[in-house]
């Protein structure tokens, strides 16, 4: 049959080493791999899910899988996926391939979206989802984005904190900053600039009804609400001057389109001699199309970054970057920590959402560990300033934990002898 055929000549260059068996809705197998490794077995249930996956593998291999049309008969999605995926690079595309993100690249410049309307949809498709899903998988923080592993065996609470602790040094909080919270989630980040690193003043902004009552709560249940306020509001809405301004988790969600936009209204926001740390996924190299299926499932409007695509818009908001940081595996180390405890838990949210959306959610949090671990999907830190002396001359300052006023220069050091 022409598409068992078709199927093995363009699976074979990307599943060289491992053990892949798939299974054809007729009862045909095919083998592929070095045989080495555990094996992955994969069943395609009737006979046009092949065409499908053979035609447009980015959307098709996670709607398969979710509409349990592609059946894993040993390992899981994810095992299916660190097989085909490691040898990625090194297999050219092919001619559909091509011809798919010619078009929907034409698309997307036709339809740039996140306006202010279609951002809260958005947000909402994603973030206002019971919380009851959330809770299943994340630590005690509620901390939905990449965790800072310090240390191999750290627990992902201790990298949650890890991580806010990191970004609390290097927006150089030394006490009674007014810090603005760009996409605050529920509201961890927010209470620990305040409540641990002495942020005088935090204010996060949301668009998810979900999230800004849950943080509420929490920064109430701290005995913060006098100094941690939170609001459903589009960043290009709110007024006033930050000596801080923190955005984590959600420059994904703004898009090419609004790069500009976003810095420019970073800019307007900050004060003279401030700093700001904006903590994002991207790409490694250059740039690209995001995966058809996050966006049409998971994350509707996002797009993963390239650097060359946002350091332009910086420079032309008057911001100086003044540090960027790479981190690399470790989001691949949340998204294990977060796949394994949905896992462990997905009993409990097939009798809240139904089997197949816990297949979606399998498939998500499995796709994504794995382009972290396989793609060059990265997430980058870039700290900024209005002036040249916001901060001290050294590093230093970032494992120190807090900076005191009298070692934050105000004067730059012009030449030297």
């Amino acid at each position: 049959m022409a598409i068992v055929s078709l199927l093995q000549r363009a699976l074979e260059p990307l599943v060289r080493t491992g053990s892949l068996r798939l299974t054809f809705a007729n009862g045909r197998t095919i083998e592929l791999g070095d045989g080495t490794g555990p094996r992955v077995a994969a069943r395609f249930v009737d006979h046009q899910a092949p065409w499908a996956l053979l035609l447009d593998p980015d959307l098709r291999t996670g709607e398969l899988f979710t509409d349990g049309r592609m059946v894993m008969e040993r390992g899981a999605i994810y095992d299916l996926l660190i097989l085909v995926l490691q040898h990625g690079d090194d297999a050219p595309p092919t001619w559909s391939s091509r011809v798919l993100d010619r078009a929907r690249g034409v698309l997307r410049l036709i339809f740039k979206g996140n306006d202010l309307l279609r951002s809260r949809r958005n947000v909402s498709h994603h973030y206002d989802l019971d919380d009851r899903l959330y809770a299943l998988f994340l630590d005690p923080e509620w901390q939905y984005s990449c965790a800072y592993f310090e240390r191999p065996g750290q627990s992902l609470a201790d990298a949650q904190r890890a991580k806010m602790r990191h970004i609390a040094a290097k927006l150089a909080i030394h006490g009674g900053e007014r810090v603005l919270d760009i996409g605050c989630g529920w509201g961890g980040l927010a209470c620990h600039l305040a409540g641990t690193a002495g942020a005088g003043e935090v204010l996060g902004l949301t668009l998810s009804e979900e999230q800004v009552g849950r943080a509420r709560e929490r920064a109430a249940s701290r005995g913060l609400d006098g100094r941690v306020g939170f609001a459903l509001q589009d960043y290009r809405k709110v007024e006033g001057q930050f000596d801080r301004i923190v955005s984590v988790g959600m420059f994904e969600h703004v898009g090419r389109a609004w790069y500009d936009t976003f810095f420019q209204t970073c800019r307007a926001r900050l004060a003279d001699d401030g700093v700001m740390l904006l903590h994002t996924i991207g790409v490694s190299d250059a740039p690209s199309l995001t995966n058809p299926w996050i966006t049409k499932y998971i994350f509707p409007g996002g797009h993963l970054p390239a650097l060359s695509e946002i350091l332009p818009a910086i420079e032309r908001a008057g911001l100086m970057v003044t540090d960027v940081e790479v981190l690399r595996l470790h989001y691949a180390e949340t998204l294990r920590a977060w796949r394994e405890a949905f896992m462990a838990r997905r009993a409990e949210a097939v009798g809240l959402f139904g089997e197949r959306f816990c297949r979606m959610w399998e498939y998500y949090l499995s796709m994504s560990e794995s382009a972290f671990r396989c793609e060059g999907v990265v997430v980058f830190q870039i700290q900024l300033a209005r002036a040249v002396s916001s901060l001290p001359l050294t590093r230093d300052y970032l494992y120190a934990g807090k900076v005191s006023p009298e070692h934050r220069p105000r004067v730059a050091v012009v030449g030297g002898g």
